[in-house]
């Protein structure tokens, strides 16, 4: 699967709470209508079925026709590598992508502080996590290539809802690679 570069319209669209909160539930648990999304996030189903079609015109889900009967229509996630644009040019599009970027990190982090303050001792899943704190001195080639290589990692374990091995629950995967500020500090005192 190509990385997808998100453009600003794409940006804007998945910047909408609600719908990067869809979106993330029809990754994580697989097909749902309208009705079952409402319910599950306390919105109006007029109101997601907006969404849904906003998140469809931008290639995020599309209609599971399989599951879909007369008008009850199931939606899905589009498997993609969602990216935001690197160093972007126009203001509009840098906007938008800091936008994303920080509803990306919130997230992250309210899942890592949840984990952490809900580990239970015993539990499998708690005693199989890993949190980590490191970093490497590489150049801006080697930390391209550094990234793409924990992508392609990522996605030899990535499974489609209902493909998983049984026993497996979602797990978050928080990836974060950028020059150290204290580096940039040092640099421009140089």
């Amino acid at each position: 699967m190509a990385p997808r570069i998100l453009e600003v319209g794409a940006l804007k669209a998945l910047a909408h709470s609600l719908r990067q909160q869809m979106l993330t539930r029809l990754q994580r648990e697989g097909p749902a209508t309208s009705a079952d999304l409402a319910a599950a996030f306390g919105a109006d189903r007029g109101a997601t079925s907006y969404h849904l079609r906003q998140l469809e015109r931008f290639g995020f889900v599309e209609e599971d026709v399989e599951r879909s009967a007369g008008r009850r229509r199931y939606w899905r996630a589009v498997p993609q590598d969602l990216r935001l644009p690197r160093g972007a040019a126009d203001p509009e599009v840098a906007e938008a992508a800091r936008a994303l970027g920080r509803q990306w990190i919130d997230r992250g982090r309210q899942e890592l502080h949840d984990h952490l303050t809900n580990r239970v001792a015993g539990d499998p899943f708690t005693e199989a996590a890993l949190h980590s704190y490191g970093g490497a001195k590489l150049t801006p080639d080697e930390l391209r290539q550094f990234s793409e290589e924990y992508i392609a990692f990522l996605k030899r374990w990535q499974r489609e809802p209902g493909q998983e091995t049984p026993g497996s629950e979602y797990v978050t995967v928080l990836f974060h690679a950028f020059r150290s500020p204290a580096d940039r500090r040092t640099e421009a005192a140089s």
